[in-house]
């Protein structure tokens, strides 16, 4: 597996070893003992997976302690763009992001430690996108960030995305008093 990092240190793209032939592919999209020699948390304890359409976006959320989440997500039909945003007020890249391509064809991962915002937009109709949570869903915990928030400033390459009632409303980061340390 080959670690791509990013422009923000703890976020990375991990590149599986695909095994191609005749009959189609194979590969580990997680090896405990391999994820721990990376430095990537590995105790998962809920899987999610959703369905989209081209042009749904889903985010930018996060859970609040002692509920936050790491996530490792991937692309199992379709494609996203990928983005995780710093909401951790300590860090040298507080309010930076970065976007991943996530396709079912590239079959990159991405390692999203707890304290950042997460979202994506599906850039195929019909995309599967499945995540491995380090915490389980808690709803009083649930936070959100505006998606085009200008402070902000994410290129998600769309103007006018599908979005949840939720996520049309969602706050800026600057009215969102519970962020991370």
């Amino acid at each position: 597996m080959e670690i791509t990092p990013t422009n923000i240190p703890d976020v990375i793209i991990l590149k599986p070893d695909v095994f191609r032939d005749e009959r189609g592919y194979f590969m580990e999209s997680f090896h405990m003992e391999k994820f721990m020699k990376m430095g990537i948390e590995t105790k998962f304890v809920q899987d999610n997976e959703s369905l989209s359409q081209k042009g749904v976006l889903r985010g930018l959320h996060f859970q609040r302690e002692p509920w936050a989440q790491g996530k490792l997500v991937r692309v199992i039909q379709g494609a996203v763009l990928d983005i995780a945003v710093d909401i951790r007020k300590s860090s040298p890249t507080f309010g930076d992001w970065v976007s991943i391509p996530l396709t079912s064809e590239n079959k990159w991962l991405c390692w999203i430690p707890a304290g950042f915002a997460h979202g994506f937009v599906t850039l195929e109709d019909n995309t599967i996108f499945s995540y491995k949570c380090t915490n389980v869903y808690n709803k009083e915990s649930e936070g959100s960030i505006r998606w085009n928030d200008p402070d902000i400033g994410v290129d998600w390459g769309i103007a006018d995305p599908s979005l949840s009632a939720k996520d049309a409303v969602a706050p800026f980061l600057k009215e969102v008093n519970v962020l991370f340390p």
